[in-house]
């Protein structure tokens, strides 16, 4: 088996300048822990809601690999708000595959949402986002997601490297059981320099401002009975929610 890269994992106190310079920065999960106040328990108490979302109906490829939840949030200081459920919509310049399609997930667990671990996650990422662009509102998506091998091949990135059209995303692995692949793949947006490592650990985080590089998750692959991949993707935006012009 091909060896693991571990993650350029920086402390939480240097995230802010790194993510300036370098435009992504790899957290590990106590440095998450750290920059956001929650305990590691906290944190892992939400992982069990992975086990209970319902599959995607709108794979364009034909698969059957992913399960997924989706919810909205308004970030405004210290104050977390839910927003009403809406679709998950993004323009075809930033996914090919699935690109000018409302698609309406279930929504997230109410009692995740209502967990004391999870406004604080947002704050403390939003806090970040705020150090690098400015103070402001910000308009967050949340999908958690669930790739799985049962039909041999599971994709966390099926349209590909990618930017998703927002200010910053990250990505949070809460799971990882019996797979091989699913490397981590960062590239600049407008340059030759790339890096790549494969998250391991549960709540190991990685940060991308998303208007300067490109990310993608190579597929992965059953090892044992089961074998799937857990990640809480957060999406920040500034302005608004994406939608249909």
């Amino acid at each position: 088996m091909t060896q693991m890269l571990p993650p350029p994992f920086v402390p939480a106190r240097e995230l802010t300048p790194l993510l300036r310079s370098a435009g992504h920065v790899a957290l590990s999960p106590a440095g998450l822990c750290e920059l956001v106040g929650v305990a590691r328990g906290d944190l892992q108490a939400l992982a069990p809601s992975w086990n209970v979302l319902p599959p995607d109906a709108y794979l364009r490829d034909g698969g059957r690999y992913r399960r997924r939840r989706h919810s909205c949030f308004v970030l405004e200081g210290d104050l977390v708000t839910q927003a009403p459920h809406r679709a998950h919509w993004q323009p075809v310049e930033y996914n090919a595959l699935h690109g000018g399609l409302e698609r309406w997930f279930e929504p997230m667990d109410p009692g995740v949402v209502a967990h004391e671990a999870w406004p604080r996650l947002l704050r403390g990422l939003g806090a970040v986002c705020s150090s690098v662009k400015g103070v402001q509102p910000w308009y967050v998506e949340a999908h958690q997601f669930r790739i799985d091998t049962t039909d041999g091949i599971g994709r966390p990135t099926p349209e590909g490297a990618h930017r998703d059209g927002v200010d910053f995303v990250a990505v949070i692995l809460v799971s990882r059981v019996g797979i091989k692949g699913g490397e981590t793949r960062i590239f600049e947006a407008q340059g030759p320099s790339g890096i790549r490592f494969t998250m391991s650990e549960a709540w190991t985080t990685l940060l991308l401002d998303d208007e300067r590089v490109i990310h993608e998750s190579t597929p992965i692959q059953p090892t044992d009975a089961g074998g799937h991949r857990d990640t809480l993707v957060l999406t920040f935006r500034a302005g608004g929610f994406q939608g249909p012009a």
